[in-house]
């Protein structure tokens, strides 16, 4: 029993590693090398980080992706998941809500996230968790997954959080987990790559950019949202200078 469940841990760290060096890897391969030159007004902060901070990004982020293939194996693969909604057979549920469960499970993964992103900025626990994510100060795709031991159960936490409160099929919750690391290396980026259409589209009201979190990098403060904009602007916690950074760059661009 125990062979086996170290051995279904090892294959989700062994996908999981991957999926940061290809997905974190093209991303920064791209923008930081190939096309360079060429997005150098695309850069939300102009120059990049040291070698040293790239370095230490992956480090901790070799460090998360072990704690949440065991998250996933808990969840998957060990007798708690009879007490999750996880469901095997694709027919147990209608065709629409396995579609409409990855949309449902980024809505809880914001909320959870917005909330728990404040808490990890409560003056007591910043500086012991949360602020070796914040020694990004420029991030980059590496920095996506760098975080503190604590920080980095309560992330994963949310596949926990998931699989109690909907029914949730393996594929889906594999796709989500997919969908949500593309969104945080775009959110680390350090580039703003979306179309100049997206301004001026409802769009823009309710979902995140790069500039988005970047400024939260930047400023340590406000911006706490992982996919939308809708709990800071609810809560006033979104930085005021973020749609007048957001088109200073856009229009940098042009």
């Amino acid at each position: 029993m125990l062979t086996e469940l170290i051995e279904k841990i090892l294959m989700l760290l062994s996908i999981s590693t991957i999926r940061y060096f290809i997905m974190a890897g093209i991303a920064f391969a791209l923008c930081y090398k190939l096309f360079a030159r060429k997005l150098y007004k695309a850069k939300i902060q102009l120059g990049h980080a040291a070698r040293s901070n790239f370095k230490r990004d992956i480090w901790y982020s070799m460090q998360t992706t072990i704690i949440h293939a065991i998250i996933g194996c808990l969840v998957l693969f060990t007798p708690l998941k009879d007490y999750t909604k996880v469901y095997e057979a694709v027919t147990d549920y209608p065709l629409w809500w396995f579609c409409i469960s990855l949309p449902v499970c980024l809505i809880i993964h914001d909320t959870y996230f917005y909330w728990m992103h404040r808490l990890l900025h409560v003056k007591v626990i910043f500086p012991r968790v949360h602020l070796l994510h914040h020694r990004s100060t420029n991030p980059s795709p590496w920095t996506s997954y760098s975080f503190h031991f604590f920080e980095a159960w309560t992330e994963g936490a949310v596949l926990i959080l998931i699989v109690f409160l909907i029914p949730i099929h393996p594929i889906a919750l594999e796709l989500f987990v997919v969908v949500a690391f593309a969104i945080n290396v775009y959110g680390h980026l350090g580039y703003e790559i979306a179309p100049k259409w997206f301004r001026r589209t409802w769009l823009f009201e309710i979902f995140n950019t790069s500039v988005h979190h970047n400024l939260h990098h930047l400023k340590f403060k406000g911006n706490y949202g992982l996919y939308f904009r809708i709990w800071d602007r609810l809560l006033n916690t979104e930085h005021p200078d973020y749609v007048k950074e957001y088109d200073k760059i856009q229009n940098r661009r042009i």
